[in-house]
């Protein structure tokens, strides 16, 4: 392997047989982990491409950490299989997975230098000390931190921490590195900068990273394959453009953010397009495509697609409008209940005659331009074609 041009020779391993993983897809085949009578992960399936970079997606709760730990070996599933390569590893210990997992955090032994923390593995493997500090070092200078070799623990920040322990994940050489929350405990602008040294090393390395998050943004930012996970089950795993364009859930659509959903029953189809009404008396237009009368649809509109105006005009209808949208438009009625200003762009929430709530999103000059007021009426827009159908 060679990063930055520098050859990282392959540290022999000590009375054990890895798994011939090298660049390997992995691979989990009707996963599922109970404790006790509690479905952690439901039977899910999905295939990770060797050398990708995926993020698993969701709430707490839903099941991402124990898959990320059953990958690891240090969780056993109920049942199902995990493949790496062309090996079943369902059964193996996690030191012959040929991965290696950087815990939310960090774990460095406090007592050691940050080059014996790197370096530990490796005089657990027999690797005589001057090779194993050698190496050691080498990961070091590969996170950018060499010149803090001797230093402890205790004398480095959150993010220089963070860097070690990625080097320790690292010096084992495996074919997939798994990260558990690894940007939770940084600050915003030491994330982002933490997001780009990770997705660097990846592409460098080659090697497949497999990274639990509850941020959007985050897997947004890094992921090659976003696993979008809810209730141990397996929502939506596509790229990520593709998972926040065409959501195929409801609540893969309500948890990326900036999409409004809506949900009911058609009740009447004219001219090619089909009338919504919601439990909450609010109506909209959408494509027919093949529905009839008593259908249920359930459709998300990005909030960046809808214009505001203080106009009344061919509102729950399709018709024409005047404030940016064109071609056949739908929208509802109703009042400013915040404003949020985000620098690039304004959001502004609207309470929907019935009780449903609509954010838009306006850029920060259209908005200025036109400002409105909390408690202010207001007709929201949209090209019917912006819609997105969602699976009911």
């Amino acid at each position: 392997m060679q990063v930055n041009g520098t050859a990282l020779k392959a540290a022999p391993v000590a009375g054990m047989q890895l798994v011939d993983t090298l660049g390997a897809d992995i691979e989990l085949v009707a996963v599922t982990k109970q404790f006790g009578a509690t479905m952690a992960v439901d039977a899910i399936d999905v295939r990770i491409p060797a050398g990708t970079y995926c993020c698993l997606l969701g709430p707490s709760g839903c099941g991402k950490t124990t898959t990320l730990r059953m990958i690891a070996g240090h969780e056993q599933a109920t049942s199902g299989d995990i493949l790496i390569g062309k090996q079943n590893v369902t059964g193996l210990p996690p030191t012959q997975r040929g991965t290696a997992m950087m815990f939310q955090s960090y774990a460095l032994f406090p007592h050691l230098s940050c080059v014996d923390n790197v370096a530990f593995s490796l005089r657990m493997r027999g690797i005589s000390k001057r090779e194993r500090r050698e190496t050691a070092r080498e990961f070091l200078r590969l996170v950018h931190m060499d010149e803090y070799g001797e230093r402890m623990p205790s004398q480095l920040s959150g993010g220089q921490q963070q860097r070690v322990a990625l080097a320790r994940a690292l010096v084992t050489r495996p074919s997939v590195l798994l990260l558990d929350e690894p940007l939770s405990a940084l600050d915003p602008f030491l994330r982002v900068r933490m997001r780009e040294e990770l997705k660097r090393l990846q592409a460098e390395l080659g090697i497949s990273f497999v990274h639990v998050t509850h941020s959007q943004e985050e897997a947004m930012a890094l992921a090659d394959l976003v696993v979008v996970m809810n209730e141990g089950r397996i929502e939506q795993a596509a790229a990520a453009r593709e998972v926040f364009e065409r959501p195929t859930t409801t609540f893969v659509a309500s948890f990326m953010g900036d999409h409004n959903v809506f949900r009911g029953a058609v009740t009447g189809i004219e001219s090619g397009y089909a009338t919504v009404s919601t439990d909450d008396r609010v109506s909209f237009a959408m494509p027919a495509a093949g529905r009839n009368v008593g259908d249920v649809a359930a459709v998300a509109i990005r909030s960046d697609r809808i214009a505001l105006s203080r106009a009344d005009a061919r509102l729950n209808a399709v018709g024409e409008h005047d404030d940016g949208v064109s071609g056949a438009v739908s929208g509802v009625a109703g009042t400013v209940a915040s404003i949020e200003y985000l620098g690039l762009w304004v959001k502004v929430r609207i309470e929907i005659d019935g009780g449903n709530d609509l954010t838009v999103a306006l850029p920060d000059r259209q908005f200025f331009d036109a400002p409105m007021d909390v408690g202010e009426q207001v007709s929201a827009a949209w090209d019917v074609d912006d819609l997105h159908v969602l699976e009911t």
